[in-house]
């Protein structure tokens, strides 16, 4: 038998090298939304640019990332199969790193305003394309657990990101909002070195008909023989997934009209979903302007908007981290709904608060200190349900001839969501004041049901095994459907996957390199 040769990672020191490129994408990705609440609120900032102390211009100034990174993600839509995981990868840390030296240089806001859209084009590219890569290279009793590393990756640079803020609040001159700036530059520094090492995604190779490629690769993150029936099983299989694929494919038309067999209309709209969900949960909203609504709305000074803001981000990072050992053994499914319930039971309590302490001024503080509490502890709350698990989601449940455009689809609607929330979040709080985290409450309330009801659990499940969900399963409600909802693989998705083994295609004759 044929052995990967020695120079070469294999096996789990691919799988993490793999999950290190997703998990520094993700790492500059929660750094760059974590890094401009404390620039806005620095003191040489608002002086070099007094427009921003305009709502309208700050939420503009702020937005414009999100902008970009939503149509970063609307190019990797488009490109993503075509340039392949890796190469896509690459280019949105390009447009990254350009973004980044633009913004810690800049001397104008127009300037500025560019970085940040350069910068986001970047991150919508990368933070469609990583978690697709890397879901498509795992195993799938491994695959949400690495998923969610990168998902907490991006919370611990939040963090990061907010104690930077904090340290520097004492340092006074342009060092206060410029180095937290040109601190993304260090994350090029891992990532491009580590991309050279890797390979490409077997799924993609089989796509794009690079056969012996795909086999060399299933081997290496097997850490085995191209000649193990185990190698030879997983290339069957994906092949005959894809066969299937594109047997039943149909006009995209005909996918927008709910016409083909694998349901791929459906789906996007659930990876879309639980995106918009994850965005509509407020977590922009206290992300981009917790210092500032600390500050106005709650009435902190500014340095201990900021130490809270950073202990805040502390909690969610050791939150986030708990999904690792959630995410598999409690199922995508459950922690949604139990997300939805916490998240919005945060937001009522503090409205309420708030709009008590308006009330009577006597008990302002205290009520000001419960709402604060609330915002913390829907930090907790959040990261290992929503913070996580849509990101997860998304990458697992589109087929394999439209997972990328689907990532990227349901990417595209978290960023442009994104851009939408932070628009209005300094213009509803000065409007609506309290009332503006009620309306937080009520959505994610509404969350429960819609998750019931319609989505479908992914965990321990096949990437293949997608397919069998939808195309046996036409019916859109999958509430009460214990196939459908539970958390272990059942067992007709074994057997499915027994017969396109048998029915697969024998590999092609491969020379190890």
């Amino acid at each position: 038998m044929t052995a990967v040769p020695k120079a070469q990672l294999s096996s789990g020191w691919l799988i993490a090298l793999i999950t290190l490129v997703d998990a520094m994408s993700a790492i500059w990705f929660g750094y760059c939304q974590g890094v401009f609440a404390g620039v806005l609120v620095s003191e040489d900032f608002q002086h070099l640019f007094p427009q921003t102390n305009d709502a309208n211009v700050s939420g503009i100034v702020t937005s414009c990332f999100l902008l970009g990174a939503f149509f970063g993600a609307i190019l990797a839509f488009i490109s993503g199969d075509h340039l392949g995981r890796k190469k896509t990868i690459l280019l949105g840390h390009t447009l990254n790193l350009l973004g980044a030296t633009l913004q810690f240089l800049s001397w104008s806001l127009p300037q500025m305003i560019v970085g940040r859209v350069l910068n986001g084009f970047g991150m919508g590219i990368t933070s469609t394309m990583s978690p697709v890569y890397l879901a498509e290279c795992a195993r799938s009793h491994l695959r949400g657990r690495l998923l969610i590393i990168g998902a907490s990756s991006n919370v611990s640079a939040f963090c990061l990101a907010n104690w930077i803020s904090y340290g520097l609040y004492f340092q006074r001159g342009p060092l206060q909002w410029r180095f937290p700036l040109a601190f993304q530059l260090v994350f090029p520094c891992a990532i491009f070195p580590v991309l050279a090492f890797v390979p490409e995604s077997p799924r993609w190779l089989l796509l794009v008909h690079r056969g012996e490629e795909a086999m060399r690769v299933i081997a290496r993150l097997a850490g085995t023989a191209v000649e193990d029936p185990l190698v030879t099983a997983e290339y069957r299989s994906i092949k005959s997934t894809i066969r299937l694929e594109r047997e039943s494919r149909v006009p995209v038309m005909d996918v927008l009209r709910h016409r083909d067999k694998t349901q791929n209309f459906r789906r996007l709209l659930l990876s879309c979903g639980s995106q918009l969900m994850q965005q509509f949960s407020g977590i922009n909203a206290l992300g981009f302007y917790l210092p500032t609504l600390l500050h106005e709305s709650v009435g902190f000074n500014l340095q201990m908007s900021r130490l809270l803001t950073a202990v805040s981000g502390t909690l969610y990072l050791g939150a986030a981290f708990c999904g690792l050992f959630l995410i598999d053994r409690v199922g995508r499914r459950k922690l949604m709904l139990f997300g939805s319930l916490t998240t919005a039971s945060c937001h009522l309590i503090a409205a309420l608060c708030l709009k008590a302490g308006e009330d009577d001024p006597s008990k302002e503080k205290m009520m000001a200190n419960v709402a604060v509490a609330m915002f913390i502890l829907y930090h907790v709350f959040f990261g290992p349900t929503w913070g996580g698990v849509p990101w997860a989601y998304s990458a697992e449940i589109n087929s394999l001839g439209w997972r990328t455009r689907g990532a990227a689809a349901a990417t595209a609607t978290n960023w442009i969501m994104g851009f939408v929330v932070v628009q209005f979040t300094k213009i509803g709080v000065n409007n609506l004041r309290w009332a503006f985290y009620l309306i937080f409450a009520v959505i994610c309330y509404s969350y429960f049901p819609i998750v019931y009801c319609f989505y479908p659990e992914t965990s321990q499940r096949k990437l293949e095994d997608m397919d069998e969900i939808f195309i046996h399963n036409p019916s859109w409600f999958v509430g009460g459907r214990h196939e459908l909802t539970q958390r272990s693989r059942p067992e007709a998705f074994i057997h499915a996957e027994a017969a396109r083994i048998a029915r697969g295609e024998t590999p092609p004759p491969v020379e190890q390199v």
